[in-house]
């Protein structure tokens, strides 16, 4: 029998991840990016992956500033945060190809927001054929690529531009 293997979910499955605060505020703070998967710092806002992606290459646009209602940003914030998505985007398209993406925010749990108190973008990248048999009769979603190998593919794109 062939095995399913995601350890970076087990903290999501366990509900162990939610005692660590908001991730968007403590996270950008630290100084070890790869480990709390962000990729790119901007101004106002920054681009961390998913660690309990919906797809490969799941990303998260945030403002810096903790609020979990948008127009509580500032023009400045809603920029930066729209540029970060065009140049996520751009990284994606160039290294991992998708047919299609799904974006956009998720405000308050009733649109299915995983964390309320920080408001912050998604960026999904869709493939034909990604909705196969797990996902709806198992309830699985089969990632066949490392998280921190796809961290290291869409860095190397998203800074290309930087230098």
């Amino acid at each position: 029998m062939d095995k399913l293997w995601a350890p970076w979910r087990m903290k999501y499955i366990s509900g162990a991840h939610k005692d660590e605060g908001c991730i968007f505020c403590t996270k950008p703070k630290e100084n070890n990016d790869r480990d709390n998967l962000i990729l790119y710092r901007g101004k106002h806002a920054f681009v961390m992956m998913n660690l309990f992606p919906y797809n490969n290459g799941h990303l998260m646009v945030a403002p810096y500033k903790h609020t979990g209602n948008i127009e509580d940003l500032d023009d400045n914030e809603l920029l930066d945060m729209m540029h970060l998505v065009q140049k996520s985007i751009k990284a994606i398209k160039k290294c991992m190809r998708p047919d299609g993406f799904n974006t956009g925010f998720n405000i308050g749990r009733a649109a299915g927001a995983g964390i309320e108190a920080h408001v912050h973008f998604h960026i999904v990248p869709r493939w034909v054929g990604d909705t196969n048999f797990m996902p709806t009769l198992a309830g699985t979603k089969v990632i066949s690529e490392h998280i921190l190998d796809t961290y290291d593919k869409i860095y190397k794109e998203i800074h290309l531009e930087d230098i």
